[in-house]
């Protein structure tokens, strides 16, 4: 680790990068990369947007599936508190926003117990945005009132979470969905969603892979099969609005979001 001049006082941002595309970084995260002396980055943060802190030390801090998750955690919470006391200003830049299913806020916890200063950078969430740039609006006069944000880690536990919730939502979000995708529409079923409701994955959501696949809840598990992570799932009558937004999409690559 690079030492600092003694008595410099270590300071902390805690940034999200948006869903995937350099060009939805925030203007505030754009300047908190530049400044940055250590950036401590999530595995899904676009390599464009690493390339802006050219003169910073990166260190990649991205957890897998299968990993001991706590573990990981206890390392990030570690790293930065060691990298502040040193005198360093610190990025922390995770994907989407720090505050949505980023654990931002125990990272903000364990550097406040630590003495240190730190700041919160919100950052473009992929729960709402890589919907709307499919062309499916998570609320519609008429059809949609009322949204809902899951994580789809949940449906691989027991307790502590509720499915008549979910399925009562008039648009429902699974981030992270793609391992559990059958057991969440089989949950959503068996909770009251009717099986012919209008589904959507969208995979790699903003970024020139991307990828959408468009059924029915009953449906959606079998015919999104072949996407890859990271997806979300998208379930609502609201999906049904991506063929009227835009006449003439259809399933797989959105190649143009922008029309004359």
């Amino acid at each position: 680790m690079k030492k600092r001049p003694s008595g410099k006082e270590g300071f902390v941002q805690i940034a999200g990068a948006g869903p995937g595309d350099p060009d939805l970084l925030t203007v505030r995260t754009l300047r908190a990369l530049e400044s940055a002396e250590v950036v401590l980055f999530d595995r899904l943060v676009h390599p464009d947007i690493l390339k802006i802190a050219s003169s910073a030390t990166l260190i990649p801090v991205g957890k897998k599936r299968g990993q001991n998750q706590e573990l990981r955690q206890d390392r990030i919470h570690r790293l930065l508190v060691r990298y502040a006391q040193a005198g360093f200003r610190v990025l922390r830049l995770k994907g989407g926003d720090p505050f949505v299913f980023g654990r931002g806020g125990e990272e903000a916890l364990a550097l406040k117990e630590a003495g240190i200063r730190y700041e919160i950078l919100p950052g473009v969430s992929s729960f709402y945005s890589v919907p709307e740039l499919s062309w499916i609006p998570l609320t519609y006069r008429g059809v949609s009132a009322s949204f809902g944000v899951f994580t789809g880690h949940e449906a691989e536990r027991s307790s502590g979470f509720s499915w008549s919730c979910a399925a009562s939502m008039q648009t429902a979000v699974f981030l992270m969905c793609k391992e559990n995708l059958a057991r969440i529409a089989d949950r959503l079923i068996s909770h009251g969603r009717a099986p012919s409701t209008p589904a959507a994955v969208i995979s790699k959501g903003s970024t020139a892979e991307e990828r959408i696949v468009v059924s029915t809840l009953a449906e959606i598990h079998g015919d999104a099969a072949s996407l890859p992570s990271p997806a979300m799932l998208v379930v609502g009558e609201v999906v049904a609005l991506r063929s009227v937004l835009h006449p003439g999409l259809t399933d797989g690559h959105l190649a143009d979001r922008v029309t004359a």
